[in-house]
């Protein structure tokens, strides 16, 4: 019987007909287990054995607070010069073109303005895959014209740090946006417009030293690093070993840094009455 008894000898199936499960369709997660990255985007990025959250972009921050993922992106196409002509193992001008190409942003922020259940609000997001996150000129041009929306159309203003820290590249002009953003923002309290500044994992360097921790109200996620110098340099510099969970998201709200933690899943509906709160 055919159906029971292989009659052809051999497989016949041609490489073009082979077909394979398709790239990213699963997620491993820290502990070993495999979970549909379906299940994984309808609980936002978050990891449901353990917690664990997953590092994301700015693209996924946008669906999970936006409504219905609409939103206007400010200042999409600005892309960063190369004011110093910086070639380390390749010209700067290379490494922004192939980084553009590979992850399809224009640089390690993007902006944008819509409705957080209901509420208008101006979002600016960090993205690790550009560069480490760095903050080049760019970076601090679009936060600082974010907050220029903002205080335009009186709508509060969230970051969301994710990086490296200043972008070497860039050298001077890169530290000279730390300056920048921070008297933005500080129109920004002048005029009585809430910032919320999320940090997420991991925040260092010249960000944390300036907009990531001028909040009205500095969050975090759960097991995120935070801090300006990082632990190894810190550990060589001090000559002595480190508290266990230095510099993680819970360390800096025990030692007085932060306000709260938040869960991403809540993150949405805990902005929404934190901002009816400030709106009051």
């Amino acid at each position: 019987m055919a159906w029971f008894k292989r009659t052809d000898k051999g497989i016949k199936t041609s490489t073009e007909e082979k077909k394979d499960a398709p790239d990213g369709l699963w997620f491993k997660t820290p502990k070993g287990n495999i979970i549909h990255t379906r299940e994984l985007k309808q609980n936002s990025y978050v990891c449901p054995d353990d917690d664990y959250h997953v590092k994301i972009g700015s693209k996924e921050y946008f669906e999970i607070l936006f409504d219905g993922n609409k939103f206007k992106e400010l200042d999409a196409n600005m892309k960063s010069g190369d004011p110093l002509k910086f070639v380390d193992t390749k010209p700067y001008s290379s490494r922004i073109d192939a980084t553009i190409s590979k992850t399809e942003l224009n640089d390690a922020v993007r902006s944008a303005v819509g409705k957080m259940n209901g509420i208008d609000l101006v979002v600016a997001c960090m993205d690790f895959n550009f560069i480490g996150g760095s903050m080049g000129s760019v970076v601090g041009e679009k936060i600082g014209r974010a907050i220029d929306y903002s205080l335009k159309e009186k709508v509060p203003f969230l970051m969301i740090s994710k990086s490296g820290g200043a972008r070497m590249m860039e050298a001077g002009f890169s530290l000279m946006q730390m300056a920048k953003t921070s008297a933005k923002l500080a129109l920004l309290e002048k005029a009585g417009i809430p910032y919320i500044s999320l940090l997420t994992d991991p925040t260092t360097g010249g960000v944390t030293a300036s907009y990531a921790m001028l909040g009205d109200f500095n969050i975090a996620e759960p097991g995120a690093l935070i801090g300006f110098a990082g632990p190894r340099v810190i550990r060589e510099t001090i000559g002595k070993d480190l508290p266990k969970g230095f510099q993680s998201s819970e360390f800096v709200l025990e030692h007085g840094f932060l306000d709260f933690i938040i869960d991403r899943r809540q993150l949405k509906n805990r902005l929404t009455t934190l901002l009816n709160l400030l709106n009051n």
